[in-house]
């Protein structure tokens, strides 16, 4: 487990990263009132937050982004395992800093917050969603860059207001995607589904059916809550879990094409360029 702290103006940048080859389960606590986001990245650790005698459970992290107000008797329990690795990025401030924070921000925090702001218990559970690509991309580069010094402070900073520049963007679409909760459970079973057929997954006609949705509303439907179409979402955790395999040297760029189901190592390197902005061969 590493566990970094970053100040940026009146912001802490909480960066957690753990892999296990056993299951290991890690608590941590804020020492004081805050309002956060957390950010999780390409791992799929399993989530418990705990305070008094009220508990809420996530089983599928990877990708969400989550807004929470916690106080000082939250505990949050993350489980680590060989298929479950931890890689979340926490953007939080204490309360008492709200007003401070520059360029407006504590406005938009107030604005579009509030349930968290002036909070009614121990821990509250703001707005959540699964990432935009792009917000993917700029939480996977906190775990990949190589800067140093005051660069990478720098290069920090400036992701930091990135990503909550789209997370608050995001929200104004909350109310066209909490439409869509009904069919929350049929459209992660779709996600499930691809993730275990990566490398060979079924058509869209075949998840239709599956999940007793037409193709249209299918389509319509995980757009919604995913940020993305079906197959750009099953591209972007193509290219995400080839990232992995060669930059952990599991895998060649060769090897690591075909295990994400791509036959061609041109489109490969064009799309893997075009997502991460270099090409698998660079991966140092």
């Amino acid at each position: 487990m590493t566990r970094d702290f970053i100040h940026i103006n009146d912001f802490v940048i909480l960066v957690e990263e753990a892999d296990s080859l056993t299951k290991e389960v890690d608590s941590c606590y804020f020492d004081e009132p805050i309002v956060a986001i957390a950010f999780y990245g390409s791992g799929n650790v399993d989530l418990s937050v705990k305070y008094g005698s009220s508990h809420k459970d996530f089983t599928y992290t990877k990708g969400l982004a989550l807004s929470f107000y916690a106080d000082e008797k939250v505990e949050f329990e993350h489980t680590v395992s060989p298929r479950k690795s931890l890689k979340c990025l926490v953007v939080a401030t204490a309360l008492r800093n709200l007003e401070h924070l520059p360029n407006q921000e504590g406005e938009i925090f107030s604005e579009l917050l509030g349930a968290l702001v002036k909070p009614k218990d121990h821990y509250v559970e703001g707005p959540s969603f699964f990432m935009t690509p792009q917000m993917e991309r700029i939480v996977d580069a906190f775990f990949s860059n190589s800067y140093i010094g005051k660069t990478k402070m720098m290069f920090y900073r400036s992701q930091i207001t990135a990503l909550l520049s789209h997370f608050f963007g995001q929200l104004a679409l909350l109310p066209e995607k909490d439409s869509s909760a009904n069919y929350r459970d049929q459209l992660n079973k779709v996600r499930d589904i691809l993730l275990d057929n990566i490398e060979d997954p079924p058509s869209l006609s075949e998840l239709s059916k599956e999940i007793g949705l037409n193709t249209t509303k299918l389509k319509k439907e995980f757009k919604a809550i995913f940020g993305v179409p079906v197959f750009k979402y099953l591209q972007n955790e193509r290219l995400t879990s080839a990232h992995t395999l060669i930059s952990k040297g599991q895998a060649t760029v060769q090897e690591a094409a075909w295990q994400v189901g791509y036959d061609s190592l041109s489109s490969f390197s064009n799309a893997f360029a075009k997502k991460f902005g270099y090409r698998p061969s660079q991966i140092k």
